[in-house]
């Protein structure tokens, strides 16, 4: 066999990003949660073999690789696709389905389309990708490219109202917030209506729980409602303690990604303060009214963000949708189901955490990260 024939039979996502993985990685996978993982990432192909296929292919044998240098592959020879177990502990599952919807447009372009003869990532390859929204990427990596030029000067502007809105001064900080949060919605009806291309990409933001709260989901829905990102909660297993459950993903531009990602932490974190502080001041034992305080907090600040928009929207600025968003949004998630929830009682400590949400102010600056790209601080 030639190596151009090896090369079209070897379809492989080589490792471009360094992972933070164990030194020992065959320690950590005993032979029963290697079964449950391999369950796992059987039960994710049937999925995403009818989700963005429409069940064409064939399923493969699935293995785990010891291989460091890559993510994954697909051998066509052996019909297996091949998944690094490094990759598996070193990342989160949603980094882990992207390698696999990666090696399934392989399969599909080697055994449906029946294109044998070109590169990897040949032209059949990338026009598959792009219609179905799968990384073409050789690093597979969930990324939506770095910040332009215009969104890194816009993060760095934000950066210095949002340490403005670290002043004492009440009145200061809040105007210093509103001007932010103008600030980011001129940036992007700026964007939208001059049809500027921009890159889109994802984010999992927080730790994967099995039962999401209400606090969490109205979270969720500040940054989808108020920072210019489409969010969905997705499933997610947990490998190493054999367990499925839930995470937040948001989808926008590479700045306003940077920005849900800060805002998302910025907002837990400052809950869980406002919490502890209430609860020393009122000499409160336990954790019993925990949750509707943080629900609370977060809907206070909901109401608080509603209220600026108001006001931005009597000066002549009203948010329109990003059709182009919307479109890649709708490519990665083709089916989607909307649930009902019933909110926690209306207790004293919501009512709490509503005031205190009302009061609470976004601030902190931006910093420069190493990768030369601007960062915004989680603490």
């Amino acid at each position: 066999m030639g190596a151009a024939t090896r090369k079209a039979r070897a379809e492989t996502l080589e490792q471009s990003t360094p992972m933070n993985v164990p030194h020992d990685v065959h320690a950590q996978l005993s032979a029963e949660l290697e079964a449950a993982l391999l369950r796992a990432l059987r039960a994710a192909y049937f999925d995403l073999n009818s989700t963005f296929f429409r069940r064409k292919l064939t399923p493969p044998a699935i293995e785990l690789s010891s291989a460091g240098s890559r993510l994954g592959r697909w051998v066509s020879d052996t019909r297996t696709i091949e998944v690094s177990r490094a990759l598996v502990l070193g990342h989160g599952w949603g980094v882990v389905i992207e390698v696999l919807k990666h090696e399934m447009a392989h399969q599909f372009v080697h055994e449906v389309l029946k294109v044998g003869d070109e590169a990897s990532h040949g032209p059949a390859f990338r026009e598959l990708c792009e219609k179905l929204g799968i990384d073409a990427s050789a690093s597979g990596m969930p990324s939506g490219g770095a910040a332009s030029g215009e969104d890194h000067k816009v993060l760095e502007r934000i950066a210095r109202l949002l340490a403005l809105a670290e002043s004492s001064n009440v009145n200061e900080a809040q105007a210093a917030m509103s001007a932010a949060q103008r600030l980011m919605l001129k940036h992007n009806l700026e964007s939208v209506a001059q049809k500027v291309p921009r890159a889109y990409g994802f984010r999992h933001l927080g730790t994967p729980t099995g039962r999401v709260t209400e606090s969490e989901r109205l979270l969720g829905a500040i940054l989808g409602k108020h920072f210019f990102v489409e969010v969905i909660w997705v499933p997610v297993y947990r490998p190493l303690e054999q367990k499925r459950g839930s995470v937040l993903e948001v989808c926008g531009t590479p700045a306003n990604l940077e920005m849900a990602a800060y805002v998302h932490a910025f907002l837990s974190h400052s809950a869980e303060k406002l919490w502890e502080e209430h609860r020393r001041a009122l000499k409160i034992r336990g954790n019993r009214d925990r949750r509707p305080y943080l629900a609370g907090v977060m809907a206070g600040f909901m109401e608080k963000l509603n209220n600026q928009r108001q006001s931005h929207k009597e000066q002549g600025m009203v948010w329109v949708q990003d059709a182009d968003l919307e479109g890649f949004y709708r490519r990665r998630h083709p089916y989607i189901q909307n649930i009902r929830h019933a909110g926690t009682r209306r207790t004293e400590a919501h009512a709490h955490g509503r005031e205190a949400g009302k009061k609470l102010v976004l601030h902190r600056p931006v910093q420069g990260a190493s990768t030369g790209g601007t960062r915004l601080l989680t603490r």
